[in-house]
């Protein structure tokens, strides 16, 4: 059970320095009165963080061995044998379409290995890997199992075709849950060797700008059953959950809170506000900050966090504090935890 702590104002004492994002400024650590990491627990486990946290509070646990066998390594083969080209405009690595391993999903048994995940060096890289334990250390597990898998193996739109194609939904499923089953072993070994981890997040997009990729008919027979699989997995070893699935998917978010997901962090394109109204107390949800006009006195940018403080900051209902740019201003952000802390302590 969480305890109150009366907010002192040499919580805003910066002690420490964090390496910043991507090469970025370095981002300050804080005496806060309970790390990050025991505030993320209390927001997942007694829905009542100290503060409203955003992506500060997490160290997000990269290791290097599964971003170059399953994840998004620059210019590599990953275990699949699938090349992933480093795209400078996204920041991220991308399978280049063209090339597909196989076009029908029936083919799969005879193109994909699965690879042996016992034969990877677990133990050096959990040597190679620093976790700063003040954070909640959460590992992200970059395209996943199921959509996005599909996708680098049939490129878009051969998987788009393979989820309607009655001939073809019965390979997919199959294949889907050989991954699964993948997934969950690898799931143990990151547990295993990354004994600090607090959570697993799991990415699947499923959307474009507009409108999700598949109908919710479609999502609730080929994909519902492995996500409430990998769900339950990683219940099961004392972990929490969260999803990644980009595009404008809100209209599935029942299905995120069917298959188990402690939380999703939706992108701006969704309304994120509507969604905590709606499913807050059912699923943790990253809820974007108003814009601020750009070139606005610092006080503006105070009531802007004071007025979202007032309405999200809700015990047994809380949300996390997703991006925007208002979010990133320095005022808005000291506001946010000030306000918020003493607003959590008088509950």
């Amino acid at each position: 059970m969480q305890r109150s702590i009366p907010y002192s104002k040499h919580e805003r004492r910066v002690v420490d320095e964090r390496p910043g994002f991507f090469g970025g400024p370095g981002i300050p650590v804080y005496n806060t009165p309970v790390n990050p990491r025991e505030n993320t627990r209390a927001l997942y486990y007694d829905k009542k963080p100290y503060w409203l946290p955003g992506g500060f509070d997490t160290a997000m646990v990269h290791p290097d061995l599964y971003n170059t066998n399953l994840g998004r390594g620059r210019d590599i083969s990953d275990a699949f044998g699938r090349f992933w080209e480093f795209e400078a405009t996204s920041g991220g690595s991308i399978t280049r379409g063209g090339n597909p391993l196989f076009t029908d999903a029936n083919e799969w048994k005879d193109k994909v290995i699965i690879p042996n995940i016992d034969e990877w060096d677990w133990a050096k890289a959990a040597e190679d890997t620093k976790i700063d334990t003040r954070f909640a250390p959460i590992v992200s597990l970059v395209n996943g199992f199921w959509f996005e898998r599909l996708i680098s193996f049939m490129d878009f739109e051969n998987a788009a075709i393979a989820l309607v194609d009655e001939e073809q939904q019965d390979a997919v499923m199959e294949l889907f849950q050989a991954l699964t089953d993948l997934g969950c072993r690898v799931i143990d070994k990151m547990v295993e060797h990354f004994p600090s981890l607090d959570g697993i997040n799991v990415h699947d997009d499923w959307g474009s700008q507009k409108a999700p990729f598949f109908s919710e008919e479609i999502a609730r027979k080929l994909f519902l059953p492995f996500m409430k699989q990998i769900c339950n997995h990683i219940h099961s070893k004392g972990r929490y959950t969260s999803l990644h699935s980009c595009g404008h998917v809100e209209d599935r978010v029942e299905l995120f809170i069917e298959a188990g997901f402690e939380e999703w962090q939706p992108q701006t394109m969704n309304n994120t506000r509507d969604l905590w109204e709606r499913y807050g107390d059912r699923i943790i949800v990253g809820v974007s900050p108003d814009p601020v006009p750009e070139g606005a006195p610092e006080e503006v940018y105070r009531q802007a966090a004071r007025d979202f403080v007032d309405r999200f900051a809700v015990a047994g209902k809380p949300c996390t504090v997703g991006f925007s740019p208002a979010g990133m201003n320095p005022a808005f952000s000291e506001e946010l935890y000030e306000y918020s802390r003493k607003k959590f302590a008088s509950m």
